[in-house]
């Protein structure tokens, strides 16, 4: 594989690649020297370089009366690789939200391995809204800090409010010192009558499941299914223990 089409995967088209590519070699040229190098018309390649100053790969300058142009670094090929990803991760959520949205049967999909139950994590985060969630473990402990605090920073900056019932101990209590910061909200049960041993998360119209114990995480797309969760959350929410009260207790 050849430079030029190494470029086109990295999203340029082939005329801009080999246009890129020859300025490089060049250093600084008209349009004219531009054109018998690459083979492309004059008039095509003035659209060209346009595109090019665009994505802060190509500049021009002046040089008396002529119109001359330069390559700029290759690594702005990274803003041009960024900018793309940016653009389908705002795209993302409204992608998945067309996912099986009519369709009569669930999806269901299955990871193992603590890098599994990563990836259930991370998709938590691809829907914006709510995330509701029965908590059992402290997900620092399970998949390490440098996890945590990477899925901690991207919920907070997707702007995920995520409403919690966790059994009441006092390692998950610590958690609350950063509660209001984290976009959370806590509510306990007693951990005598409700030893949950694995994490349930509602967000979208999927519902996930993370077993640390099996090291297995399963996610559950369906409007009914996670529909009806969401009546059941809202039932136990009820019911459970808010911050700092001592009574109503399940």
């Amino acid at each position: 594989m050849n430079l030029s089409d190494q470029l086109i995967q990295f999203g340029l088209n082939r005329n801009q690649a080999e246009t890129y590519l020859a300025l490089l070699e060049l250093g600084q040229s008209g349009v004219i020297p531009l054109a018998k190098k690459t083979g492309i018309k004059r008039t095509t390649l003035y659209d060209i370089l346009v595109e090019l100053e665009k994505k802060q790969l190509v500049a021009q300058t002046k040089k008396a009366t002529r119109r001359l142009f330069i390559a700029l670094e290759p690594s702005n090929l990274e803003k041009v690789l960024e900018e793309k990803r940016e653009r389908l991760e705002s795209l993302m959520p409204a992608l998945k939200a067309l996912v099986n949205t009519t369709g009569t049967k669930p999806v269901i999909r299955y990871y193992e391995g603590l890098e599994g139950i990563k990836e259930v994590y991370r998709d938590t985060l691809s829907y914006s809204g709510e995330l509701l969630a029965f908590v059992a473990e402290n997900i620092f402990d399970k998949l390490g800090k440098e996890f945590a605090d990477e899925y901690k920073t991207k919920r907070k900056k997707a702007q995920i409010g995520v409403r919690i019932l966790v059994p009441e101990t006092p390692e998950l209590k610590k958690e609350l010192v950063t509660v209001k910061e984290d976009l959370r909200i806590y509510r306990f049960v007693p951990k005598e009558k409700y030893p949950f041993t694995m994490e349930m998360n509602l967000y979208g119209n999927k519902m996930a499941l993370m077993s640390f114990q099996e090291e297995l995480g399963v996610i559950i797309e369906s409007n009914e299914i996670s529909q009806n969760l969401r009546y059941l959350f809202e039932l136990a929410w009820t019911g459970a223990k808010p911050k700092g009260e001592e009574e109503n207790y399940w």
